[in-house]
Parts: C-alpha cells; sequence; structure tokens
C-alpha cells in the first residue's frame, strides 16, 4: 500500500524508534528501571523511544499537537490535529523479557483518529490503517476474523494488577464469559491485542481503566478491518472514557451483551 505523506512519517518514526528499543531489550536485564507506581513502570528505553518519536513527529509536523505516555500534552499551533504516542505498550512484557510489546501512533484531526501505526519491532510486524484504506499488516491486507459463534471465538482482555479497584468487575466479566467462547487470553498489551482482533487472531477484547494512547491507533485500525469499537458505555467515547470493547461484525451484539452485563 502506498500510503499518505503522514502515515509513511508515522511509519518511519515507529520503524526508528523500534529499532532503539530492540537494542535495549535485547540488554533487558541491564536496564535502569524507576518506579512510577505499582507495576507501573518506566524505563530508559520507553523514555528513549518517546524522544525518536517526538524528533521525528513533531520535527515532520512541527505545527500538530502532541499527547504521549511519558511527555505529556503539548498543544500545537494547529489545533485541529494531534500525534496520540504510546512508546512502549507493554513496559512490564518488555522488562521482563517477553517479546510482545508495540509502538502505537496514532494521528487525531478534529476529535477524529484518521491514521493509525502499531509496530510489534520484536516481531517486525506493523499494523496500520488510514480512514478509507482499509487495514493492513506490511504488505498484506487484513481483515477481522469471520467467525460468529461465541464458542468458537478467543477474547482478549487486561487484567487489573496491584490491587486496583476494577478487579471485582473483571472477575464478573469473566465469569460471564469464560463459559460462553474458547477462551480468553491476557497477553498484557492493549495496542496489540486491538492489533490482533483486526487481523482476525482474536474474535474481540475489551477492557477498562485504559489511556487514549493505549487504544488511539487500534481503534482506526480494527475499523479500517471491518470491525465494531464501542466504548463499554455505548452512549461514551472510548478515547475520552478508556474504556473500549471491539470485535467482528457477527459477534458484537452477543460479545457486547456478556460484557456489559
Amino acid at each position: 500500500m502506498v500510503g499518505s505523506a503522514n502515515l509513511n512519517i508515522m511509519i518511519k518514526a515507529a520503524r526508528k524508534a523500534g529499532r532503539s528499543l530492540v537494542k535495549d531489550f535485547r540488554e533487558v536485564e541491564n536496564l535502569q528501571v524507576s518506579m512510577k507506581g505499582a507495576g507501573d513502570f518506566v524505563s530508559k528505553a520507553d523514555i528513549a523511544a518517546e524522544a525518536i518519536l517526538k524528533d521525528e513527529l513533531l520535527g515532520a509536523r512541527p505545527t500538530y499537537g502532541w499527547l504521549a505516555e511519558e511527555g505529556g500534552s503539548i498543544d500545537g499551533e494547529d489545533p485541529t490535529r494531534r500525534w496520540i504516542v504510546d512508546p512502549l505498550d507493554g513496559t512490564t512484557n518488555f522488562l521482563h523479557g517477553l517479546p510482545h510489546w508495540a509502538i502505537s501512533i496514532a494521528l487525531e484531526h478534529k476529535g477524529k483518529i484518521v491514521a493509525g501505526v502499531i509496530y510489534d519491532a520484536a516481531k517486525d510486524e506493523m499494523f496500520f490503517a488510514e480512514k478509507g484504506e482499509g487495514a493492513w499488516m506490511n504488505d498484506t491486507r487484513i481483515r477481522v476474523s469471520g467467525r460468529h459463534r461465541m464458542i468458537e471465538s478467543i477474547f482478549a482482555t487486561g487484567l487489573p494488577f496491584g490491587g486496583r479497584s476494577d478487579l471485582p468487575v473483571t472477575l464478573q466479566d469473566l465469569a460471564r464469559l469464560m463459559p460462553a467462547c474458547a477462551g480468553v487470553r491476557r497477553w498484557g498489551a492493549a495496542a496489540l491485542d486491538m492489533a490482533y482482533v483486526a487481523a482476525g487472531r482474536y474474535e474481540g477484547f475489551w477492557e477498562r481503566r485504559l489511556n487514549a494512547w493505549d487504544i488511539a491507533a487500534g481503534i482506526i485500525i480494527v475499523k479500517e478491518a471491518g470491525g465494531f469499537v464501542q466504548a463499554l458505555n455505548p452512549e461514551g467515547n472510548a478515547l475520552e472514557d478508556g474504556e473500549v470493547i471491539c470485535s467482528n461484525e457477527p459477534i458484537f451484539d452477543q460479545f457486547a451483551k456478556v460484557i456489559r452485563g
């Protein structure tokens, strides 16, 4: 696929930051890590990757705004466009030597996500989409799963850690869902969970207490792959609420009914 100039900037930035992260990942045992909070770590690798992304993205589009996990929010001269970036989704996996983490970059225009990139540098899988142009993984167009029976479907979510208050409601979700499906996976990287829904590897994904940078790119990639994406509150906004549910079209209503209780 030949993408727009903005998409090409996003892919180039993701690859450059990915090279830096892969180098650090090979020496993960030597990384210096500081605590941000219970179960939530930040590493020098994470900060370095964000610096690369900021330099590449704002260097190419200096008037755009910026929202990222480590660097916070910057208002741009152009109030209609903003980069939304997670330099390392799956930090805990990264720090434990588990090769399941990603760089996530989204472009927001007038409150809507118009392009997204999720790069799994450890596996060299680049998931990307632009509004109206379909979703892709490297050179292959991707589509959501065609399965239409819950009992044949695999779902993904995140499980609360470190005593988070949303553990009881998540356990209730699992109690309703697990008897009705083929399995639930918890791989620790929300961006990749959404990319995997887009690629048909999972039938659906849901999670609470996320940030905009965790899901922004995934939203457009799932939609462009033919999937449905909503906030857990059907009247809400996933980016603002930090709660999301997505799946293929045939099972979305069944899946959402189970999760929403």
